[in-house]
């Protein structure tokens, strides 16, 4: 039985996150969900994003963009425009509108925040977006060979196991209101999304991490269902966990949601002629870190794509009572399991 009206918090961003919280929205306010926020990386730098960063000095719109739009009526003409980009024009070629607006709105009000907020306001959304900091940060990887890679857009494209990622800087000020959405949740989500680029992004700001290893709330990792091109070849469920464990610390992780349904074969093999295969739910490895499996039909039934099914994904988020999977109050937050 779900627990009723409870908070939630999603950390992560891009199409994942997004995907995620397309679905909650239709919940919100209801007796299921009475608040929803999500959680955005803001080290995009390929795209309108990078050079929307790199000619103004303004904090990355896209993934913030994209979430906005998920929260907001999809049948309106406002949110259609917001998510409209530019086919040519120069200067204008590959921009989307809602990016424009969000640099010009943190022009004018010199607050990328008070961006957000009144792009909320025009497109009356469910939830609210918060920035994980509002420095400008930038992303490094380095991979096992000890190559560096210098950039997120460079991180996911590393095709290589990664045996590090961090931020620059090292230890930027998480953004208040995000700490305080999590503090206040009933359930934390991480993803779905790329592990290395969306994810940890987020959990690297030590603002953030403590927030989420000192929560009340029981933190549930949704297990992607393919591997990432160049980011997360080979991976299996456990080593996005051991990925997390590695670079947020133990502790922090109290179940997985993994995907039930079987992926069609003539799926599969499209897929492995683009480097991708399904995210192997390890479950011997998973039970023996410590958490807690959990399984629900998330698939979306979208002709040549493999992607979660926003309907199915918050069905099942909702469908979890988070009073089982929340460690005991005796336990330090550090001690809520093997990893």
């Amino acid at each position: 039985m779900s627990a009723p009206d409870r908070a939630l918090v999603a950390i992560g961003g891009g199409t994942g996150l997004s995907a995620l919280l397309r679905g909650l929205k239709h919940h919100v306010g209801t007796d299921r969900l009475r608040q929803l926020a999500g959680v955005v990386t803001v080290t995009d730098d390929g795209g309108s994003s990078g050079r929307l960063r790199k000619e103004f000095g303004v904090l990355p719109p896209g993934d913030i963009r994209n979430c906005i739009a998920a929260l907001a009526d999809d049948e309106d003409l406002l949110t259609r425009l917001f998510q409209y980009r530019f086919p040519n024009g120069g200067g204008l070629l590959g921009h989307s509108f809602g990016n424009l607006f969000l640099t010009a709105l943190t022009g004018i009000t010199g607050d990328f925040h008070q961006a957000i907020l009144t792009a909320e306001s025009i497109l009356s959304v469910r939830g609210k977006i918060f920035p994980a900091t509002l420095t400008d940060v930038r992303l490094r990887g380095r991979g096992v060979s000890g190559r560096v890679y210098e950039g997120e857009s460079a991180v996911g494209m590393s095709g290589e196991e990664l045996a590090a990622v961090e931020i620059d800087p090292a230890a930027p000020p998480a953004f208040p209101p995000a700490v305080a959405a999590l503090e206040r949740a009933d359930l934390i989500l991480l993803g779905p999304g790329s592990l290395y680029t969306s994810i940890l992004p987020n959990l690297l700001i030590p603002g953030i991490r403590q927030a989420v290893a000192q929560a009340r709330a029981p933190v549930v990792l949704l297990l992607n269902l393919m591997t990432q091109p160049g980011e997360t070849d080979g991976m299996m469920g456990a080593d996005h966990l051991r990925a997390l464990v590695r670079h947020a610390g133990a502790g922090l992780i109290d179940a997985v949601l993994v995907n039930s349904t079987p992926i069609p074969e003539s799926l599969i093999r499209h897929y492995a002629g683009t480097g991708s295969e399904p995210v192997a739910v390890d479950r011997a490895a998973l039970e023996e870190m410590g958490v807690e499996i959990l399984e629900a039909d998330l698939l979306a039934a979208d002709g040549d794509l493999v992607r979660h099914d926003p309907a199915k994904l918050a069905g099942a988020v909702l469908g979890l009572d988070p009073h089982p999977l929340a460690p005991s109050p005796a336990l330090a937050p550090r001690e809520r399991g093997k990893v």
